[in-house]
């Protein structure tokens, strides 16, 4: 496969769905479902975990199959984020750009450090 950039992937994604005629299935509702899907089946690699297991599972060598899985998961959930967005006529660079400019305005370093709180509950 090419170097793969946002725009391959979305070619990619499209050959892929037209191929076997699944255009008609991909609209931003059932996309928007179909993340859902894979964000919870990210989540539940974690379900049963302490806190000290997931932090292991930033090793490579610590419970490989364990990682694989998660691994596929992430890539699900990038998938259909990137169908989806290419289904809406959505610039992901644009709009990631945009996003963490916005987030760097509503977390400012000197009021959010070090903190877990809701921007808006920020001091």
């Amino acid at each position: 496969m090419e170097e793969l950039n946002i725009q391959n992937i979305i070619q990619h994604l499209r050959k892929f769905a037209k191929d076997r005629d699944w255009d008609q299935f991909h609209t931003p509702k059932n996309l928007s479902m179909a993340l859902a899907v894979e964000a919870s089946e990210l989540l539940e690699q974690f379900q049963w975990l302490t806190e000290e297991q997931s932090l292991r599972l930033k090793d490579p060598a610590y419970d490989v199959d364990k990682r694989q899985a998660i691994s596929e998961e992430i890539a699900d959930v990038l998938l259909y984020t990137f169908r989806m967005a290419d289904i809406l006529n959505i610039d992901l660079a644009a709009v990631t750009r945009d996003k963490l400019k916005k987030n760097a305005e509503k977390y400012p370093i000197n009021k959010s450090r070090g903190l877990a709180t809701k921007y808006n509950q920020l001091k």
